[in-house]
């Protein structure tokens, strides 16, 4: 498949937004329950969600880059009986309204204790909508991911493993985030976030790799022979068919050469997993912002490098007819 950066952009972007709001949340859950101690500053958690609203905007800001006809683009929400894009759609603009909501809880300060004053558990309300927040977080995930992995004819994404990637990679990279974040604002967190971050992203890279080699052993249902209704054991294909090139030429083959196909693949499996847990422990050994900024600026741009792998490996059955390009 052609991969389109617009989507590209708003798959990294949108995921580091829901990782990073996920970070928030996991953070003033642990000070709820007693389990760090936060100089609990309502700054910190406004300006965090701030961050996350962000990178979510700008990932639906990529997305209207995907559009024929942008004008039209409220449309798309109206399948959502059957379709997982229009679900993310939908859940995607709910999600950012329950961000919104989380900062400005803290941002004003009106968090009371709803569970009573006298009960240990701290109940802010935040806290509730953050809870919210987090339940449709993974909702927007599985709705992304599965706008890929319901696909059963491109079987590099007709996986379980597409919507945990989406989960794990988007999850990982705002962690890593949060981590830096917290190293200036809230440095009771930083060893919390980057803990968490340095799971998700080894868990990220037992999935991504175990995807990886599920696609190299794919048997695909579809052959040449198949694709044409000719049963001979030896065709050979003498010419592409248009050659003048046509929107399946552009729309559904990558166009790189397969040095750099390759190349792609490890440049991010380095970039997303061991560089950034690298400089996550140097960073939190030796207490330094940059380089727990250096990590998260080093994965996402592996994710970016992974996404554009992700779509570009995607074999299309329709290449059959048009393999000499």
């Amino acid at each position: 498949m052609h991969p389109a950066f617009s989507v590209i952009f708003l798959t990294t972007l949108s995921g580091v937004g829901q990782g990073l709001f996920l970070a928030l949340f996991t953070g003033q859950s642990y000070a709820a329950l007693g389990l760090v101690r936060v100089n609990d500053s309502p700054t910190f958690y406004t300006v965090g969600s701030f961050i996350a609203l962000l990178f979510l905007g700008a990932g639906l800001a990529a997305s209207f880059f995907h559009l024929g006809r942008p004008e039209r683009g409220w449309r798309a929400a109206s399948q959502w009986r059957t379709s997982w894009l229009s679900r993310e759609v939908i859940v995607l603009p709910a999600f950012m309204a329950v961000v919104f909501v989380f900062g400005l809880l803290h941002y004003m300060g009106w968090d009371p204790n709803i569970i009573g004053a006298d009960n240990p558990l701290q109940g802010q309300l935040s806290l509730f909508v953050g809870m919210l927040g987090a339940l449709i977080c993974l909702a927007l995930f599985v709705c992304t991911g599965m706008i890929y992995a319901c696909i059963r004819f491109l079987q590099e994404w007709h996986s379980s493993l597409t919507v945990v990637n989406y989960l794990l990679l988007g999850t990982a990279s705002g962690f890593t985030l949060a981590t830096a974040y917290a190293a200036l604002y809230a440095p009771n967190l930083l060893t919390l976030f980057g803990v968490w971050a340095a799971i998700i992203t080894f868990a990220g890279l037992i999935s991504r790799s175990a995807s990886l080699i599920r696609n190299a052993r794919i048997k695909y249902k579809s052959t040449l022979q198949t694709a044409i209704g000719v049963r001979h054991a030896t065709i050979a294909q003498s010419s592409q068919g248009l050659m003048g090139g046509s929107f399946n030429t552009r729309e559904f083959f990558h166009g790189a050469s397969q040095l750099m196909f390759k190349s792609i693949k490890w440049i991010f499996l380095v970039l997303v997993f061991p560089v950034p847990l690298a400089l996550l422990w140097a960073g939190m050994n030796l207490h330094a912002p940059a380089l727990l900024l250096a990590a998260f600026v080093v994965q996402y741009l592996g994710l970016i490098a992974e996404r554009w792998f992700f779509f570009a490996q995607a074999n299309h059955p329709q290449n059959l007819y048009y393999q000499t390009i």
